[in-house]
């Protein structure tokens, strides 16, 4: 017995874990969602909404905020002067554009959309009805409670798609007792990567603004400063991009998430830089097949239910990725315990 359990943990020190597939990972996700096509609701009824719903615009209260605090002052340098006129025109088309019911689309966890980047202004029975914001305290409020019921709504679609991709069924009372909690540590890591954010793009801010005001002709480079910094910026938020995950897969804490999703993107780094790349380029490359059909034809139905159905079998690919990845790096761990003692 004794000579048959020193084979056996020589046979587990030297076997080595089998790091997690990417291309199975993307099979399991698209096998889940097509097993359980209801998750996808989640995704479509927010998309009608903001196709079908009313527009509460801001474009008033941003025009007064731009004529008080835009005024252009003389200046020697015509190039600022114009840089400035861009980014007032800008504003401007932003202000018209932006429906504050898009805020219902939260960030990192949050209910994907494809019309959150359409902001169509007719739908195929006319038009859509429109209210303007006039008060900037009525705003904020409204602003506050969009996201906090976009961060529970995404909560819950996390949770049952997370479900799904693990254990190949959704339980919903255990989804139900689970989304109190889960929506604390998801609103602690909305503040988190708000605080994160700002942290690191007030800086820059400040440094391109003096830049531009300084009157050396830096104006006409702007775009490629913000493009490194863009660059710089997503690779160094890289290993943050399964803080979400530890949360609804193994029920961990806020910070204990963050700090495992650190852990296992710098151990996998290769694959999960794959995975990411792999998800921007289908995500972006069928968004603009998607967005084909305009706002004014019901075939834009068609191209909201294929993203709804590409976002969230994207989704549980990355839960399962997590998943066997997480399993990988414990195993590598437990090989190095056991190699060491």
């Amino acid at each position: 017995m004794v000579k048959f359990n020193l084979v056996m943990n020589t046979q587990n020190l030297h076997a080595v874990p089998v790091p997690p597939s990417l291309t199975k990972s993307l099979m399991a996700g698209f096998d889940t969602v097509s097993n359980h096509v209801g998750l996808i609701l989640f995704s479509i009824s927010l998309d009608l909404l903001l196709w079908f719903g009313p527009r509460l615009r801001l474009s008033g209260l941003i025009q007064s905020f731009l004529d008080r605090a835009m005024v252009l002052p003389e200046m020697g340098s015509s190039d600022l002067n114009e840089t400035l006129q861009i980014s007032r025109q800008i504003w401007m088309v932003f202000a018209e554009q932006f429906n504050v019911l898009s805020i219902l689309r939260t960030l990192p966890v949050g209910i994907p959309s494809l019309m959150v980047s359409r902001s169509p202004f007719e739908v195929p029975f006319g038009m859509p009805m429109v209210f303007e914001v006039s008060s900037l305290r009525i705003a904020f409020f409204i602003s506050i409670l969009f996201v906090l019921v976009g961060l529970l709504i995404g909560t819950l679609y996390f949770s049952v798609v997370s479900q799904a991709a693990i254990s190949g069924k959704i339980l919903w009372r255990q989804a139900m007792q689970r989304w109190p909690w889960a929506s604390v540590q998801v609103l602690l890591l909305t503040i988190f990567g708000f605080f994160l954010l700002l942290a690191t793009i007030l800086p820059f801010s400040c440094f391109l603004s003096i830049l531009l005001l300084s009157g050396l002709g830096f104006e006409r480079f702007s775009f490629f400063f913000i493009l490194i910094f863009s660059g710089i910026l997503l690779w160094w938020l890289l290993p943050l991009f399964f803080s979400p995950h530890g949360i609804f897969v193994n029920q961990r804490v806020m910070w204990t998430s963050v700090r495992d999703s650190i852990r296992l993107t710098r151990q996998t780094i290769p694959t999960t830089g794959l995975l990411v790349l792999v998800f921007v380029v289908i995500s972006v490359g069928l968004d603009l097949l998607w967005k084909v059909p305009p706002e004014t034809s019901w075939l834009a139905m068609i191209g909201i239910i294929g993203h709804a159905f590409v976002a969230t079998s994207l989704l549980a690919t990355s839960f399962i990725y997590y998943h066997d990845a997480d399993q990988w790096v414990h195993d590598l761990n437990q090989q190095a315990k056991l190699s060491s003692s």
